[in-house]
């Protein structure tokens, strides 16, 4: 900007400020995805001793608590993934704390439908680890009241190795 008098009697005006962006911002993907990485998890896991949410369990191969369209839009993999969280290679405790910080984080951003990839598992026995304790965290505090409904993804999304996970509106 070049050097200017102002006019008798005014002030010169302070250029306008850019508009500020968060240091941390992430760009959405070309799907409109929120890329999570690992490192930028901040929950701090806690152990919940004896907190038994009072909302029915949450299974996914059923969908009590959903309308039928929205059920058969859930199962089919119809509602656009608006997140999703790869837990490949991580720790029991690191999933936890990651899925966890995803699930209150697309909470908290009105998001309404995530994935959550567990892998298949390399166990023998036909299941991994994650792919069986997912659920079940899900259905514990502070995930419970969160969570509408769970739904095993399609073969696209991942299949038996991963979820749908529909989050409630926020209120």
């Amino acid at each position: 900007m070049r050097q200017t008098d102002p006019l008798p009697g005014r002030e010169i005006a302070e250029p306008a400020l850019p508009p500020m962006t968060m240091a941390d911002a992430l760009p959405l993907d070309s799907q409109g995805i929120m890329p999570l990485d690992g490192d930028r998890l901040d929950f701090k896991p806690q152990a919940v001793t004896g907190h038994r949410s009072r909302l029915p369990s949450l299974d996914p191969t059923a969908s009590p608590g959903l309308d039928r369209r929205t059920d058969d839009r859930l199962r089919r993999g119809r509602l656009g993934i608006q997140g999703r969280i790869d837990l490949h290679g991580m720790t029991q405790s690191q999933a936890h704390a990651a899925l966890n910080s995803f699930i209150l984080r697309g909470w908290h951003e009105q998001r309404r439908m995530v994935l959550v990839i567990t892998g298949k598992g390399s166990g023998g026995q036909g299941a991994g680890i994650l792919r069986q304790v997912v659920p079940r965290w899900l259905n514990e505090s502070p995930l419970r009241p969160l969570v509408l409904a769970i739904q095993r993804a399609q073969p696209k999304d991942g299949g038996d190795g991963a979820l749908y996970v529909l989050l409630k509106k926020r209120r």
